[in-house]
């Protein structure tokens, strides 16, 4: 498997991580973060104007035409740098879903909107029972006429805080964890009924819980097929998997750098600590969680369009399992080799931390992907 990058993916890297060490300091994070919104359109504009928020939407409606390659190399240098921006539910999840099940009319009025930085969006999918079980879904949307009325309750709905519009999987048949009777439709926000609890997530990005009281949604709010979405879902997660993989990606191999500078100059007894074997044998560790980890994620950003949905779920849980172990591993040394500042709020390693602490619960543990990669390696 050739993990080389094209011209052009090797001039998106390098914009990328020009603009993430120029613009996007730890210092001018913090400033966003405490923002009274939290984030910054500014930012979320200049992403649009490179041409990251359509990076792989097709070229007919505005986008690049790229691929998840594309996409990785983006959220590879976000992470990096902690971006709090929406780019994973806005671009990831709510872009990808809407091109690949929504109808013409969704598509031309919604994907421009996207590209050109105007319309934020969120999935909610989660429910306080389901886990990380994408059927189990009890918010309902019943029949009423022509429309539907939807109740229920949504949770850790990403980036929901800041979006004009939600996409929400809703029961429309059948029982709370049936595979089959789960529709998908989109809302606005503000419609009548719909109230959001918002909140910090430990590394700083914003999700709401969503209360959902008898909020009417017209039959051309369905994005898909009616009971037909849980294939389109479980896609979509995939791929925002994928994504998050590369996001942590970059955090990693920015605590190992960081970590390396600090071991370097950081001195005990007149000498530098990292003349200290035992300290060299940590970082090498670090280091080679770190390549390991990148192979990973560019393998499952390769395999993310087979046609084979077994193989793409196997790839990305073996991805998810490995990159996880390993996140969790390269954060915790990088605080230890820190010492006692690692965990102080002024230095950024311990804000990596937390990141990379989220990534290993957000669609799926290590322990969760370990088993699906063995479920279905035994079909």
């Amino acid at each position: 498997m050739d993990f080389s990058l094209s011209d052009e993916q090797r001039i998106i890297k390098e914009a990328a991580e020009k603009f993430i060490a120029k613009d996007y300091t730890f210092d001018a994070r913090n400033k966003i973060i405490s923002s009274d919104e939290g984030m910054s359109r500014e930012t979320w504009q200049q992403f649009a104007d490179f041409g990251w928020l359509g990076i792989a939407l097709p070229e007919e409606v505005g986008g690049y035409g790229g691929s998840m390659i594309e996409t990785m190399i983006i959220t590879e240098a976000l992470g990096s740098a902690m971006v709090i921006e929406p780019f994973l539910s806005t671009v990831v999840m709510c872009a990808s879903l809407i091109q690949q099940a929504g109808n013409s009319t969704q598509k031309e009025e919604l994907l421009p909107k996207i590209i050109e930085g105007n319309l934020l969006l969120s999935l909610a999918f989660v429910e306080e029972q389901s886990r990380y079980n994408l059927a189990d879904v009890a918010t309902s949307a019943e029949k009423s006429g022509d429309d539907y009325v939807i109740n229920g309750t949504k949770v850790v709905a990403l980036g929901a805080p800041w979006a004009d519009k939600l996409i929400l999987s809703v029961r429309t048949s059948g029982n709370r964890t049936d595979t089959s009777g789960i529709s998908l439709f989109l809302i606005d926000k503000s419609a009548p009924g719909v109230t959001c609890t918002d909140y910090a997530l430990a590394d700083g990005s914003q999700g709401a819980n969503i209360l959902l009281e008898n909020v009417s949604v017209s039959k051309d709010a369905l994005i898909g097929e009616l009971d037909q979405g849980l294939t389109i879902l479980e896609d979509v997660i995939d791929r925002a998997t994928a994504a998050l993989c590369a996001d942590a990606l970059g955090a990693m191999e920015a605590c190992f750098k960081k970590t390396l500078e600090y071991v370097k100059t950081r001195k005990q007894f007149d000498v530098a600590i990292g003349s200290f074997q035992v300290l060299q044998h940590r970082v090498v560790d670090m280091f080679t969680a770190v390549e390991s980890s990148r192979s990973m994620a560019y393998m499952v950003s390769m395999k993310i369009n087979v046609d084979d949905a077994i193989e793409r779920k196997k790839a990305v849980s073996a991805a998810k399992a490995h990159i996880g172990k390993h996140a969790r591993f390269v954060s915790q040394q990088a605080v230890q080799l820190h010492g006692g500042i690692g965990m102080t709020e002024e230095l950024d390693i311990g804000h990596y931390f937390r990141r990379l602490t989220l990534f290993c619960r957000l669609f799926g543990s290590t322990e969760y992907h370990i088993e699906r990669f063995a479920k279905f390696s035994q079909i």
